[in-house]
């Protein structure tokens, strides 16, 4: 299986490593070529106003839209930014491919980031294993609307951290920065599916 991962900023290697461990070929997405032959995209963390110019630039922006037409994207921190519908604090122009409102390092500045363990939620603990998960929150968004299309598999203090949309996957948090695969293996078997 050949999964992309946007290579414009964030910690984009980790997460081609994350799915490699897992048995899944990585490869490096800078242009729309890249995305031929493809089963997923992982749309990491980095700054989301920075990465939308980039798409925009290389024309990446429409060509992301059709590939999600067709295949699973996962987006972590500023990938599930990019992903929301509703996006503020400032607003700004996204994806529109999950039924979610996020607002942008709602968490706080870097100094207030965080490594907090998180309790599955039944669903998530049936569909990967169970015990807590760790999860590394960096300047990160919170959800603060989830909409009747979109589910919520995981929350950090009530709010939600990991919700899913048909076969795309929006995490506040960076799962690539633990060893523990059950995010990028859950985007796996979407990716899989399809």
């Amino acid at each position: 299986m050949k999964i992309g991962v946007l290579a414009v900023q964030g910690d984009f290697e980790a997460h081609g490593r994350a799915l490699e461990r897992l048995g899944a070929v990585a490869v490096y997405v800078r242009v729309p070529a890249d995305l031929d032959g493809l089963d997923g995209l992982v749309i990491p963390g980095g700054e989301s106003t920075t990465m939308l110019k980039f798409l925009e630039n290389e024309g990446l922006f429409g060509a992301i839209s059709n590939f999600a037409a067709r295949r699973p994207l996962l987006g972590t921190c500023a990938g599930a930014i990019l992903m929301a519908t509703v996006v503020c604090r400032p607003a700004q122009r996204s994806l529109e491919l999950m039924d979610i409102a996020i607002e942008r390092n709602a968490y706080g500045r870097q100094v207030d980031s965080r490594i907090a363990t998180l309790s599955p939620s039944s669903e998530f603990a049936e569909r990967t294993a169970a015990g807590p998960l760790e999860a590394v929150f960096i300047r990160a968004p919170i959800i603060r609307r989830v909409g009747a299309r979109a589910r919520v598999l995981l929350e950090y203090h009530g709010d939600p951290v990991l919700v899913e949309q048909g076969p795309h996957l929006a995490v506040t948090f960076h799962p690539e920065l633990t060893t523990d695969a059950r995010v990028h293996g859950l985007f796996l078997e979407k990716a899989s599916a399809k």
